[in-house]
């Protein structure tokens, strides 16, 4: 069209990256998002925009109605699209109900969906299930009083637009075609991942969490694909986030010197709560891969309530000596990236026997100097765990102190590793398998 008006405010709000044409408008979903529903003439509020439904047609998604949820104690509506008159910056303008009072309270149907339920925050994996996304927004088409859904945001910039926080946006936006993003099916679509058809590109790198969600909705084969493209570390960052079911059917797929490498980089308490989801003859066959003395402190953890500090503590910490640089601790995390994301706070030590003589949160390492001493940043005296503190005294030190880690010592405050409140809650409630 040649009759673009790229800087027209119909249909976007102040800083919003929709444009607007005199036939059409471009929207992000983002900026829909609680935007006021007013009623036509009167202009009262009728709640406001808390989803938009649509219907999984062909080429592109039509809206079908704007879902309003009015609080607690009111029953939500569905406001059909053909009530929707105009889109205005600060309002999505509706004819009132022909019938008087609300409209119909919301009833899912087949082939629908919702864009925030459905779509915003989910995953998007690529048709071999090798690549994976997120999508930040969905990108809308308004014209004639119709609304379709044409693209999908993968870019920070949408994640940065839903949290009202365009002014940081530095990037490009990424959008993806509707035409190459399809739920599984239909029936499938509450399953929280969406496929992209597009080819294989790079190896994956969402978070540990959202990558065990979308692998646990994969058949075999795809997630067998899926799992065994991952580096060791992030394999472990999956077996710890997934579900119970997801963490036996994934164990199935390592093997030999792999299954070593995974297994090597969980924690006491993680092999623990990972061996109390499989079966005997599996727990079997993965301690024959473990040194012996790890085998035995995850032993105790499955089969003693009353476990020490010592068999839950992992040797994964960083202590320096107080007159270390920031710069150089810096430089130490950046080139050891597997365990910058074990890495809460920074211990410091003294003599050759490591006795600890303060700590450094990892908050107020990043923002100092880069030549202050460590020694400047620390906070001493340390709380601490004795190496044979039971599970329940780790568990009221963390509620008292709200700490992520705590360092264990033995009667010398010789710093011997850490327990961190994340393993601690997963063995909670460990049981041995059947």
């Amino acid at each position: 069209m040649n009759n673009a008006k790229e800087n027209s405010p119909v249909g976007t709000k102040p800083g919003a990256l929709a444009v607007a044409y005199e036939d059409y408008q471009l929207l992000y979903f983002a900026h829909l998002l609680n935007r006021r529903i007013c009623l036509d003439q009167s202009n009262k509020k009728n709640g406001r925009l808390t989803d938009l439904v649509f219907r999984l047609t062909e080429p592109y998604p039509e809206a079908v109605g704007v879902y309003v949820e009015h609080g607690k104690g009111y029953a939500s509506e569905l406001i059909p699209w053909e009530r929707v008159l105009r889109i205005e910056p600060e309002a999505i303008i509706v004819k009132p109900n022909d019938a008087g009072g609300p409209y119909p309270k919301f009833v899912d149907q087949k082939g629908w969906i919702l864009l925030n339920e459905h779509l915003m925050g989910q995953t998007i994996l690529d048709i071999d299930g090798r690549r994976t996304e997120v999508v930040n927004d969905v990108q809308l088409l308004f014209s004639k009083g119709r609304m379709i859904l044409v693209h999908v945001d993968i870019s920070f910039n949408g994640f940065l637009r839903r949290w009202g926080l365009e002014r940081f946006t530095s990037t490009k936006n990424r959008l993806i075609s509707w035409r190459f993003v399809q739920p599984l099916s239909v029936e499938d679509h509450t399953k929280d991942v969406v496929t992209l058809s597009v080819a294989r590109e790079q190896a994956l790198d969402l978070p540990g969490e959202d990558l065990a969600d979308a692998l646990e909705v994969l058949s075999g084969d795809e997630q067998q694909a899926m799992f065994s493209a991952l580096d060791p570390d992030k394999a472990a960052e999956v077996l710890v986030e997934a579900e119970p079911r997801a963490k036996r059917q994934l164990i199935a797929f390592l093997g030999g010197e792999k299954a070593r490498l995974v297994l090597a980089k969980l924690s006491v308490p993680q092999l623990a709560d990972l061996f109390s989801n499989l079966s005997h003859e599996k727990v079997t066959e993965l301690t024959r891969l473990l040194p012996a003395n790890r085998a035995t402190r995850i032993h105790a953890v499955m089969t003693n309530p009353e476990v020490l500090a010592s068999a839950l503590m992992s040797d994964r910490f960083l202590a320096f000596a107080k007159e270390t640089k920031v710069s150089d601790v810096l430089a130490t995390l950046r080139s050891t990236p597997s365990d910058r994301r074990n890495i809460s706070y920074i211990y410091l030590v003294a003599d050759r026997e490591n006795s600890l003589v303060g700590l450094v949160d990892l908050r107020d390492l990043v923002t100092a100097q880069p030549d202050t001493s460590l020694g400047d940043l620390m906070v001493a005296p340390v709380v601490t765990a004795e190496r044979d503190a039971l599970r329940e005294d780790l568990v009221e030190s963390f509620a008292k102190y709200q700490f992520r880690m705590l360092p264990v010592v033995d009667a010398h405050d010789h710093l011997l590793g850490v327990v961190r409140y994340k393993d601690l809650m997963k063995g909670a409630k460990i049981e041995m398998p059947n």
